[in-house]
């Protein structure tokens, strides 16, 4: 199989040096060169394309806003900024993924061993995901001035144990969605929550997302739509009209006490190599909620979500699944279909539209 060629761009040697571990750790991916600017990486690239670009923000010469804008507007490649979390650069980060990059992870921490070695496994995934991903070429808004062991796959049993096939009593009528993505889903997510009206149920969304951009990707969807859009916190009620969105690094459960709904914000593991995990918030909406609950699986890579989902069904849940055609990276949704978790299989556009309707008429 041919290998995933990745061109590192970063003003550090110690993180170029430190990437290329990484990267070259994983036998599908090679690192076949890197860069300190982007003016070198635009060289390199004019010799040989490569197939995915990592890309921090914050470098000499030319930002890395900058030269994103460039590559998506003149050759389309596949972009995972990597960048450190400081306020600006989750600011930035969020204009990346407004101009086209796939993915925003969070840059290695060198001086923590046992945080790269988790790191290894988010890089290494995200730089795959990108690869299988469709960019296009995009007309921009003018920017404003300025070798490893490998880690163990855990299921959702480390975190909430399997619900039984039927779901504890019901004790309310009331209706929650709960929605899972991962690559390409923070602009899935800003179509679907821009189509919620304010009756909507409740919503509870895992995104895949680095810790602390949670927040700002939360302020951004609540200055977007008609419904309140916040980062979830430990105990939130999950109410009509308001959408809680997972902390990064931390899993969000469904819970229920008489007959309201809240969330439980823990650590744990990670789960199909997430923290949070979509397996882990379906599975808990198919305990505490049964037939009251809606799931939607959108865009993203790999299979978290998809047995979860499955549960929700059995446990009397209605579920749609993002459409191929619509998705950046078509493998959390197609792995629940395989599992037959997914009543319906919607375009992105359509997937508010008929929940909204499906909710209403029953």
């Amino acid at each position: 199989m041919k290998r995933i060629r990745v061109l590192i761009v970063d003003d550090s040697a110690l993180v170029r040096q430190t990437l290329t571990e990484v990267i070259s750790s994983a036998p599908e991916l090679e690192v076949m060169g890197t860069a300190s600017d982007p003016y070198v990486a635009a060289k390199r690239i004019a010799d040989e394309v490569p197939d995915v670009i990592t890309l921090d923000v914050e470098m000499p010469r030319m930002d890395g806003l900058t030269f994103l804008r460039k590559i998506m507007s003149q050759h389309p490649i596949p972009v995972v900024i990597i960048s450190s979390l400081t306020s600006r650069a989750t600011e930035m980060g969020m204009r990346a993924l407004e101009f086209g990059a796939v993915d925003i992870i969070t840059k290695p921490q060198v001086s923590t061993r046992a945080f790269l070695e988790e790191s290894r496994i988010i890089i290494c995934d995200a730089i795959k995901a990108a690869a299988l991903s469709r960019v296009t070429r995009r007309r921009l808004p003018t920017p404003p001035q300025q070798q490893h062991t490998v880690q163990p796959k855990y299921s959702a049993d480390v975190v909430l144990s399997p619900s039984i096939k039927t779901p504890m009593n019901i004790t309310t009528t009331d209706k929650i969605i709960a929605v899972g993505a991962s690559t390409g889903g923070t602009e899935a997510l800003v179509e679907f929550l821009r189509a919620m009206p304010v009756d909507c149920p409740g919503i509870v969304v895992v995104q895949h997302m680095p810790e602390k951009f949670t927040a700002s990707f939360a302020e951004r969807l609540n200055s977007l739509c008609e419904i309140s859009v916040k980062e979830a916190t430990n105990n939130d009620s999950v109410i009509p009209g308001q959408a809680l969105i997972a902390p990064g690094n931390r899993h969000t459960l469904l819970k229920r006490s008489g007959a309201r709904y809240h969330v439980e914000v823990i650590q744990g593991e990670l789960v199909n190599r997430h923290r949070p995990s979509v397996d882990v918030l379906f599975r808990s909406t198919a305990k505490y909620a049964g037939a009251n609950a809606y799931g939607v699986i959108m865009t993203g890579m790999g299979d978290d979500g998809a047995r979860g989902m499955l549960e929700m069904r059995e446990a009397g849940a209605f579920n749609i699944a993002q459409d191929e055609k619509t998705c950046v990276v078509f493998g959390m949704p197609r792995e629940a279909i395989k599992l037959g978790a997914a009543h319906k299989v919607l375009p992105l556009s359509e997937i508010a539209p008929f929940l909204i309707n499906k909710i209403k008429n029953g």
